[in-house]
């Protein structure tokens, strides 16, 4: 059942819909009336930004849609539902300034200028918007990457891991046109984007060296195990594709010796070395062990867990560094960087002679998984012989055994095996303790790929433990509602909660957008078999305006299928944020799903058959590999399969 204060009314009200993406679109494409560029934070520039004044003309259109609306009777909803969405004309001035600004990639070096033997005058600047455009022919070529170098610089908080970025200016003719370059870098892991822009005119092909012009971003922080896609270009820009170079930069590990001392690392332990020593004393007359443990504490880390454990047996303590303290405060003059912790039982409790010893400490990063040291403590010299009592303890045992099985006989009279039941009735895949929602919007490209879209489906469901909303699987609802009012109640439901949205894409999601926003209509042959009709073209208009929004940013998820897709499918709104291959980063994207970081301090999560070598070895993951090999196979013999798919454009 749902509320009736939260279904929307099935009344014809989807047009204004439509008019905010038409004049949206209508802003994208007018270069003659006034847009300009702002200064942006973001890997990729917006397509087009609006100045704070309109002039008349943008004036009148927006008068029309007011007029519009009255005449429709409908001024009130119309008006409320046009201001709910009042930035919708300053569609792209949100994709600058309406996210937030996140601070933790950043750049310790702050030099001014990039001077070199031979060039005086290189300026290094953050990006800006404002770009210099040359046609294709009279355009700087692309530059060369050189080595990038992982190490450890010091900042006003200590030491910190940093990567230097190099690229070479390739000394041909273009090289004395080049006005600058461009880099910019993205952590894959947290969506956090940097740009900075070099400056400079450079008169001769090769430096006095006659080497090369090098150029380098230095100090760029970073963290262990984090993954950064970097892409540089030389300025001015060709007005036709792009002399882009791009590179990903996997960062080591605390394991590492580059950025063992790091701060970040250091708070994992990656360089304590416990130096543990252990001395072992056994009181004949007492028949009592004794073990003093020793070790050498570390700075981040307080508390320890001392333990001693040896088949079923197992004896811990917890102590603290704040026994040093005291005893400093005693005795000042004595070094007090090792703890000892003394063990003390009977002979009897140990069943074997060599025990396992393991000292877990607690950092202030990995707290509870850190890694933890362990030997093995060898008494078997001092261990006492024990053949009396081990044959008494086996008669006892066995006697004990008959006994038992004697009463279970007297007891049982009707076994059923409850663990097989119990194991049949449990769901196959990975549990959560959650059970998330995901809203799936895309394309009905062909028949093909409707399959896959519902064999994702079924993955999710039944491996992944996830609740789908498909239009294909909610035809009853979707029929009574309409389709506006079907994916805005969705959409309103979804931003309320944690749950998530799913845009796929392919080359129908991208050609529509192009429609939406000026270009030759496109109406697919499965629109016209399906009975609620073309599904995308009203998502887009009700997702886009909310999309860029950073209250909403984080519920939008964007993906395509690399085998029967790529990533220039992807629509223009959607380049800001994380665009998932699928199924080669499932495992990220359903880590978006349930909110929660793959990459964390010092840690890698993983969920096991999730991963694109193993998610075809359930019944589900297999037919959604079929489905695709099957569609991939498809284009292979017909190159031209879209086209085909077309009935009108």
């Amino acid at each position: 059942m749902f509320s009736s204060c939260n279904v929307p009314r099935a009344n014809g009200n989807d047009k204004p819909h439509w008019i905010r993406v038409s004049f949206l679109c209508m802003l994208m494409s007018a270069p003659d009336k006034h847009l300009t560029l702002v200064e942006s934070d973001h890997t990729e520039a917006p397509p087009c930004s609006l100045k704070q004044t309109i002039e008349p003309s943008l004036q009148m259109e927006f008068i029309i849609v007011l007029v519009y609306s009255i005449v429709l009777k409908a001024f009130p909803h119309v008006l409320w539902r046009y201001t709910r969405l009042i930035h919708v004309p300053l569609f792209c001035f949100h994709l600058t300034a309406g996210l937030p600004v996140l601070s933790s990639l950043r750049i310790l070096d702050k030099r001014s200028d990039c001077n070199q033997q031979g060039l005086n005058h290189c300026k290094i600047n953050n990006c800006s918007d404002q770009r210099v455009i040359e046609p294709r022919e009279r355009a700087p070529v692309g530059p060369e990457w050189d080595a990038e170098h992982v190490g450890v610089w010091m900042d006003e908080h200590g030491p910190v891991s940093v990567v230097n970025v190099t690229w070479k200016i390739k000394g041909d003719g273009s090289a004395t046109t080049v006005l600058g370059s461009e880099i910019h870098i993205l952590d894959e892991s947290t969506n956090q984007s940097m740009c900075v822009q070099f400056s400079y005119n450079l008169s001769q092909p090769h430096n006095p060296d006659y080497m090369r012009w090098t150029f380098s971003l230095d100090g760029v922080v970073v963290e262990p195990d984090h993954i950064y896609r970097v892409s540089v270009f030389n300025l001015p820009e060709p007005d036709i594709g792009d002399y882009k170079i791009n590179k990903t930069i996997t960062i080591p590990g605390c394991v590492d010796g580059r950025i063992q001392e790091a701060r970040m690392c250091l708070e994992n332990g990656s360089l304590w070395d416990p130096n543990v020593t252990t001395a072992v004393s056994l009181n004949k007359e007492l028949g009592k062990f004794s073990i003093v443990v020793s070790f050498k504490t570390a700075h981040y880390s307080e508390r320890y867990q001392v333990s001693i454990q040896s088949s079923g047996f197992r004896c811990s303590k917890d102590v603290s560094k704040h026994i040093l303290y005291h005893l400093h405060f005693l005795h000042p003059k004595e070094n007090r960087t090792l703890l000892n912790v003394s063990f003390e039982f009977g002979w009897w409790q140990l069943p074997q002679c060599k025990t396992l010893l393991m000292i877990q400490p607690f950092f202030v990063r990995c707290k509870n998984n850190c890694g933890r040291p362990e030997k093995i403590i060898d008494f078997c010299q001092d261990y006492p012989p024990r053949t009396l009592i081990i044959k008494a303890m086996v008669g006892l045992l066995v006697i004990g055994g008959c006994v038992a099985y004697l009463l279970w006989r007297a007891t049982q009279k009707d076994p059923v095996n409850t663990s097989s039941a119990a194991a049949k009735q449990q769901p196959e895949g990975f549990k959560v303790q959650d059970r998330k929602r995901v809203l799936v919007i895309y394309s009905l490209d062909h028949p093909l790929y409707k399959s896959i879209v519902l064999k994702l489906c079924a993955f999710l469901a039944s491996k992944c433990g996830t609740e789908v909303v498909l239009d294909l699987l909610d035809s009853r609802r979707l029929g009574v509602l309409g389709s506006i009012q079907w994916l805005d109640w969705h959409r309103e439901q979804i931003e309320s909660s944690s749950d998530k949205i799913l845009i796929l894409c392919s080359r129908g999601v991208q050609a529509k957008w192009r429609a939406m926003c000026g270009d030759k209509q496109v109406f697919l042959r499965e629109d016209a078999c399906s009975p609620a009709g073309d599904m995308l073209s009203p998502a887009l208009s009700l997702i886009v305006p909310h999309f860029v929004r950073s209250a909403s940013f984080g519920k939008y998820m964007v993906a395509y299928f690399d085998n029967v897709c790529c990533e220039d499918d992807v629509p223009s709104p959607f380049h800001i944020t994380v665009r998932y291959k699928l199924m080669e980063q499932f495992e990220e994207l359903f880590f978006r799903i349930l909110d929660i970081e793959k990459h964390e301090p010092g840690r890698v999560n993983h969920i096991e058959g999730l991963s694109e070598d193993e998610y075809y070895r359930c019944p589900s993951g297999r037919a959604l590999r079929d489905a695709i090999e099957a569609f991939h196979a498809y284009q292979l013999d017909r190159p031209q399969w879209f086209e085909n798919e077309l009935l009108r454009s």
